[in-house]
């Protein structure tokens, strides 16, 4: 994980600042560079004033007049904007060059939201500091606007900006892991950081055992006698109690011990936590527990469907959780091997066909039948699992033998 090239969105506002002093702290970590990005909007300013023209007493109301304002107020607001991002910019070179460091200064004109959005998009930047809110911020804000939309629109790494006192060097990561690509690729970021800013791991993950229950209990209150023997209520019940709900906590475990075999393998210690209940709720009661300094996490999460720009259980954190956060849509995939040796068993009938194997061609015909596997979504190998991995894997003639 390199970051040479970081982008920090400045407002003068508090959130703002700290993400300059933010963005100073990784850049210097990865010997990278800093821009600052101050969007003004000109053009709106003047679109609003035509339409105030209404409302102008009555000696505006001469031709001439309202011609004298007009230019009088573009030549300010122009003028007036761009020594506004000057001043703002210039107070973010201070901040850097106090550090050692020179920013690098881009103004931009436009919508704010989409201005940024459309630079990011368009310059190779490979962290975006934003902070959660700006001038506008009051008490009730769970999420500023600019963020909330800038969010949504682009997929470089975010580090959103909610706190203004915590640092990240020296400090403690929480990441979140779902075992999907993209959680994955929020460890691959932790493991950066870690490595670079000295800063202890916890990688949680979390799963609901307790929905089930509330569906039940919300399904019995329609379904009649016979429409219970149908679905057959009770043996369905009984095995989310029994299998499906114990089966959740095992998966989520596995996910943990895979993250703990790759942070390990990049030279890194983390410690784990597994937590029950809706998965942002979970988390969020967790941070309330342990303080960190930063949470990171995909973007989206083992659900996701194509077009989807951000999860639910993402979102619902990046709006409620009092820490920093990274947003990512890096993708890690885990090796077939480390990913299998936590979350794959074999029945005893699978294992007695794969002795019947010869053994120069056994571990490839294993990690066939694995990679088949995990593309099916299987946790557990059967004779019917390996007889559709071979019929993939073999020619006609392979076949027939």
């Amino acid at each position: 994980m390199d970051y040479r090239n970081i982008m920090v969105a400045v407002d003068n506002s508090d959130y703002s600042t700290h993400g300059i002093d933010i963005g100073i702290e990784i850049a210097q970590a990865f010997q990278g560079s800093l821009t600052g990005v101050h969007v003004f909007a000109a053009k709106l300013h003047d679109w609003r004033f035509r339409q105030m023209e209404g409302g102008l007493p009555e000696q505006y109301r001469f031709e001439s007049e309202l011609e004298k304002q007009r230019e009088t107020h573009n030549s300010l607001i122009t003028k007036g904007l761009q020594v506004i991002t000057d001043s703002y910019l210039d107070a973010a070179g201070a901040r850097c060059n106090n550090a050692g460091m020179t920013l690098i200064r881009k103004s931009l004109e436009g919508k704010n939201y989409k201005a940024l959005a459309d630079d990011i998009n368009e310059s190779k930047y490979d962290m975006v500091i934003l902070g959660a809110y700006g001038l506008g911020v009051v008490k009730e804000s769970l999420l500023g606007s600019v963020c909330d939309r800038v969010v949504r629109r682009v997929n470089n790494d975010l580090f959103i900006i909610k706190n203004t006192t915590r640092t990240v060097k020296a400090g403690r990561i929480l990441v979140g892991i779902d075992g999907s690509p993209e959680s994955y690729g929020a460890l691959q970021i932790a493991i950066g950081f870690s490595k670079n800013l000295g800063i202890a791991i916890e990688a949680v993950s979390a799963y609901d055992p307790y929905f089930h229950y509330s569906a039940f209990n919300s399904i019995s209150k329609v379904l009649s006698e016979e429409a219970g023997r149908i679905f057959r209520f009770s043996q369905q019940e009984q095995l989310h109690q029994e299998i499906i709900d114990d089966g959740l906590g095992k998966i989520y475990k596995a996910h943990l011990e895979v993250a703990k075999g790759i942070a390990i393998e990049m030279g890194v210690q983390l410690t784990t936590t597994l937590l029950a209940g809706k998965p942002y709720d979970a988390i969020l009661k967790h941070i309330q527990q342990v303080n960190p300094d930063l949470l990171i996490l995909g973007k989206v999460g083992i659900h996701k469907d194509d077009g989807l720009d951000i999860g639910s259980n993402t979102e619902n954190l990046l709006r409620l959780a009092p820490c920093n956060i990274i947003l990512t849509s890096r993708r890690f995939v885990p090796s077939v091997e480390a990913v299998a040796e936590q979350t794959v068993s074999w029945t005893k009938e699978a294992e007695e066909r794969m002795k019947r194997v010869p053994s120069f061609v056994q571990s490839m015909a294993r990690m066939a039948i694995l990679r088949h596997a995990q593309s099916k979504g299987h946790t557990v190998i059967t004779s019917s699992l390996i007889d559709e991995a071979m019929k993939q894997m073999m020619s006609p003639g392979n076949k027939e033998a």
